[in-house]
């Protein structure tokens, strides 16, 4: 089962004098379990394709289907389809509207009708997956850190039970620390049977963690892939506002020199790829 989007485009503020084409025939495909990563700079499209992939907008032109069903403007099924894609803002706060923790994390599955012990396992089971502390259920969402903030956004998507997990900037604001705890999660999530969908201008972390990137550019796909793949080509290709990570350039320098090693390697593939070329030399 998965998510397709298939040659999509949206232009904003059609027929004015502002006038922005935001996404240019994008394709891409999230399976359930996947680790997918969108990424460009600021302006690129990936936020708006983001929106598609919930539904808060829905293509010009293209389609977008979920698990093997077109979705159609209007449909009568778009409700269920935006429980299977959860979307987590870049600012956890700008979806916030309740009171304390625990009202926000109940508000989306008391609307589909959960009530009672059922409610209350809900919460339970989304505030354990998300790794937020029960302790917080009685605070303000708005009272809390940043990372705080993330994981009530993360549980309240959560206890809808979706299939697919969409995350705009979730690094943004976190310290290293914040960064390191989030990812950990997501990986749990995902290794969990939930497909992550990270919408980045890192690259550094979308090399490491995804298993395929789709990079944009002004609206375009510039190059969409394995993280191998994509490294490969970013080397040869730089894209505006993205940094070539400095360990992707090392080991470039490394494959100059005859070691086989992949581009995305982590530092123990690095090491022992040296150690080996050593050995035949």
């Amino acid at each position: 089962m998965s998510i397709i989007a298939d040659d999509i485009s949206y232009t904003y503020n059609t027929g004015t004098p502002a006038e922005s084409a935001a996404l240019r025939g994008v394709s891409l495909t999230v399976e359930r379990g996947e680790w997918v990563s969108i990424v460009g700079h600021t302006g690129s499209g990936k936020s708006t394709l983001a929106q598609h992939l919930n539904l808060l907008l829905t293509p010009q032109s293209g389609a977008i289907s979920i698990d093997g069903v077109e979705v159609k403007p209007g449909s009568k099924r778009s409700r269920e389809f935006r429980r299977r894609v959860g979307l987590v803002f870049q600012y956890p706060e700008t979806q916030f509207f309740a009171e304390t923790v625990r009202a926000e994390i109940e508000f989306a599955p008391s609307n589909w009708g959960s009530r009672g012990d059922v409610l209350k396992e809900r919460v339970d089971e989304a505030v354990s997956s998300s790794g937020l502390d029960p302790l917080l259920l009685d605070k303000n969402p708005f009272t809390l850190s940043g990372g705080q903030r993330r994981r009530v956004a993360i549980a309240s998507v959560i206890a809808m039970k979706p299939d697919y997990l969409v995350l705009d900037e979730p690094t943004a604001g976190l310290d290293a620390t914040g960064i390191k705890e989030l990812t950990q999660l997501l990986g749990k999530l995902r290794n969990a049977g939930l497909a992550v969908v990270q919408v980045t201008h890192d690259l550094r972390s979308a090399l490491s963690l995804s298993d395929k990137i789709l990079v944009l550019e002004n609206g375009s796909c510039v190059v969409y892939g394995s993280p191998e793949l994509v490294a490969e080509y970013l080397v040869d290709n730089p894209v505006r506002g993205l940094v070539i990570p400095p360990v992707v350039r090392f080991v470039s320098g490394l494959r100059e020199k005859g070691i086989d090693i992949p581009l995305n390697s982590g530092l123990g593939e690095i090491i022992k790829s040296i150690e080996v070329f050593k050995g035949r030399l």
